[in-house]
């Protein structure tokens, strides 16, 4: 039973990976939402992965298997209530016009978050927050996974009651 579990928790943190990945895609790569979803769903996307090891250097490795429908409920959920959230995630700043200035994989990542916290309720609250704080430190330094880890708790504060 563990097994089960904990291979579902894996697909479901590489359905997260691939959401953030294929969200920013579909910002600007100029394909539309369905070509994006088909491609990394057939895995002609979003396979591959540069790793960093301070011993060896950079070293492209292939990504694990991910739950495809969660991958493509997010994605899709997204892309349908873009404005929503982009607005939602400005009020939520102390400037909003730092949204428009932010790093687009940050964008990416905030909107899958804000998503799965606003429209998800079969997850809890703190495996979401940890799952994209965890993204922003494989994209990010230490000050973004920190901003991204705050700003996600107060916006699960009001979202999730």
């Amino acid at each position: 039973m563990s097994k089960f579990v904990s291979e579902k928790i894996r697909m479901k943190s590489g359905a997260r990976l691939a959401a953030v990945q294929a969200t920013y895609m579909a910002a600007f790569s100029g394909l539309s939402v369905d070509e994006v979803v088909e491609d990394f769903q057939k895995g002609e996307i979003g396979r591959y992965a540069i790793e960093e090891d301070m011993m060896s250097g950079e070293h492209v490795v292939e990504l694990e298997e991910m739950d495809k429908a969660y991958f493509e409920k997010i994605v899709r959920g997204v892309q349908s209530k873009k404005e929503d959230l982009e607005k939602s995630l400005r009020l939520y700043l102390k400037d909003a016009s730092s949204y428009d200035h932010m790093n687009a994989t940050m964008q990416a990542l905030l909107l899958c978050a804000m998503y799965e916290l606003a429209y998800t309720t079969d997850v809890d609250t703190k495996v979401i927050i940890q799952e994209y704080v965890d993204l922003a430190y494989a994209f990010f330094m230490k000050n973004e996974p920190k901003m991204i880890n705050a700003l996600l708790d107060q916006i699960a504060k009001q979202v999730r009651i």
